[in-house]
């Protein structure tokens, strides 16, 4: 296959010829490169677009025809796969099946993490020589979940058993002494709190498996994980005493602006200087990634697990299609028993130059085939929508592609989808130099409100300037903004609000309204500041009105009651919203 005009800056800077041949027309390229975002896009990028993308290089015809001609002459590299096949003889007929040395509990909560640990062997690569999973059964029931290597010659399978009683499992493996290992154990009562993975609830909403309300409250820490352990904590600290119940954060580490330290521990084996082995997976980082996970757990947050993403200067995001595919079958069977991870094939989708429709359809479908439990999943863009009509999608995680126009939309994609709206990026509150990250805490709170009573959930995020370069979206620490107790404030009234969620209702043309027709309204006039409101209600349904203004957190109840055709006097303020709950 030869280099065309519309080949991807990434794959011609793939090839180490044709990388060459950039360097020598375009050396200034490699200087704007070093600029992560920029970098992203000019990877995305095929020539045409650099020329108009980036006005500053200069691209003149005489230049780009000199560089199409040289490509011309260079083939692109014949694609390895990278897929490995297991070893079919790793242990011989000497080893005993099933000989393997196991650690088991006796007992576990419903919901909670079974796991068997077996002493195996180690030879080769355990890693991809070496297949393992098992089969877990209860009465007529049979589900199956994928095993895994932690190094040093131990294996663990782990389940989420859902119902109580006695379960009974059997191993399976390549490997003659992992196979066949039977057992059983008993699933008691769940304990207090823990009410089961999340669900889609009645088409746009959420509960957990017991019927428990959920409403996502969310935030964004992309990197927190790959920050020191003293930085951890404090987000850890922050965190329990916040409104948010769910965290958007990647599996690898993130560069970008405020975000260029190296992680303590990597996904591979290797170095930045020689490269990394990808079928060799670092333990160490997998175990800290999932310390962290079940640091949230005990908080009483959701793990939105961010599987890819293009803001990359370590290779993770432009890995062979089978080492793609092997870190996900990898990912699942260390972290699909915990209940409370979501799935996010990746933030800005659409960015990455390597991957194409077909790949994320391909990680889907690998993702639900390994994955027992169906956890919710998803995929977030930039500039343009994934197909949420996807069957294998449970919810919409979107991020805004209009500037101005955020949650002002959710009504009109829940029509759309028919699934959840999860504005998982709206903007965030700061006042770094870009758009996307400098709107003000009146900004952030006004568009949660929208969001919410148009029918969705929108996701926080804070990019403050800070000496250290710790912004709470990209490293955690601590919050600085003024969203957070807002934030708090509309869960409140979330809470108390329908048990089945907001739901839109077109009560008029100028402001968003959601509730229960003759039950519960809520009304919400955002930036607008009225000093009175008209409403005409069903004649004989008697209501409790509350004046909330949403700012300063403040509820007034109205001594009178109201039925009918009836003015209520507001501040003139921004802001303001009005609930009305049927007596």
């Amino acid at each position: 296959m030869e280099f065309t005009e519309k080949t991807k800056l990434g794959s011609v800077l793939s090839n180490k010829e044709a990388r060459g041949i950039l360097e020598k027309h375009i050396p200034q390229l490699f200087d704007l490169m070093l600029d992560p975002s920029l970098g992203t896009f000019i990877r995305l990028a095929d020539l045409p677009q650099l020329a108009s993308y980036i006005p500053e290089l200069t691209l003149t015809s005489e230049i780009v025809a000199a560089l199409q001609q040289d490509l011309a002459k260079v083939s692109e590299e014949s694609e390895d796969s990278g897929e490995i096949t297991p070893v079919t003889d790793y242990e011989d007929e000497s080893v005993a099946r099933g000989s393997a040395a196991i650690t088991l509990p006796d007992h576990v909560d419903k919901w909670g993490v079974f796991e068997l640990k077996l002493q195996g062997p180690d030879h080769g690569n355990p890693f991809v020589d070496v297949t393992l999973s098992a089969e877990f059964s209860f009465e007529d029931r049979t589900l199956e979940t994928l095993g895994f290597y932690d190094g040093e010659g131990v294996y663990r399978i782990r389940f989420m058993p859902d119902t109580e009683g006695s379960w009974a499992f059997r191993t399976k493996s390549s490997a003659r002494s992992l196979d066949s290992i039977e057992g059983q154990f008993v699933c008691k009562d769940a304990l207090e709190g823990n009410h089961g993975p999340v669900r889609v609830q009645n088409t746009f909403h959420f509960a957990h498996e017991d019927g428990t309300r959920y409403i996502p409250v969310g935030t964004t820490c992309y990197a927190w994980v790959h920050q020191e352990e003293n930085l951890i904590k404090q987000t850890l600290e922050t965190l329990e005493t916040s409104p948010f119940n769910k965290m958007r954060m990647c599996v690898f580490p993130k560069s970008y602006s405020f975000n260029t330290n190296e992680p303590p521990f990597y996904p591979y084996e290797g170095s930045i200087e020689e490269g990394w082995d990808n079928t060799r997976f670092n333990p160490l980082f997998f175990q800290h990634l999932e310390q962290r996970i079940i640091d949230l757990g005990k908080l009483g947050i959701e793990a939105d697990l961010i599987l890819f993403h293009p803001y990359d200067r370590w290779g993770f995001a432009d890995m062979k299609k089978g080492a793609d595919d092997r870190y996900l079958r990898y990912i699942v069977a260390r972290l699909s028993a915990y209940r409370h991870v979501w799935w996010s094939l990746a933030n800005e989708y659409d960015l990455m130059w390597s991957k194409e429709i077909d790949d994320w359809e391909r990680f889907a479908k690998i993702i639900t085939e390994n994955d027992p439990y169906n956890h919710l999943i998803s995929i977030h863009n930039c500039l343009q929508f994934y197909d949420y009509n996807r069957p294998w999608i449970t919810h919409c995680s979107v991020q805004r592609i209009d500037v101005y126009k955020t949650a002002e939309s959710t009504d009109e994609w829940r029509k759309q989808w028919k699934k959840p709206i999860v504005i998982d990026e709206c903007a965030y509150e700061g006042d770094i130099d870009q758009g996307w990250g400098n709107i003000p805490g009146e900004e952030m709170t006004r568009r949660f409100w929208e969001g919410a009573l148009r029918g969705g959930y929108v996701g926080h995020g804070e990019t403050y300037l800070r000496p250290d370069e710790v912004l709470w979206w990209s490293k955690g620490g601590k919050l600085h903004g003024s969203s957070p107790d807002r934030i708090a404030f509309l869960r409140g009234i979330m809470e108390e609000g329908p048990k089945d969620g907001l739901n839109p209702l077109q009560m008029s043309w100028d402001a968003p309204a959601a509730g229960i027709p003759d039950e519960y309204y809520l009304f919400y006039y955002s930036f607008n500041q009225p000093r009175f409101r008209e409403y005409r209600m069903k004649p004989g349904t008697k209501y409790k009105v509350e004046v909330i203004d949403t700012w300063n957190m403040t509820i007034n109840e109205l001594e009178e009651i109201y039925e009918g055709k009836f003015r209520i006097e507001l501040p003139g303020r921004q802001y303001m919203a009005v609930r009305m709950s049927r007596i």
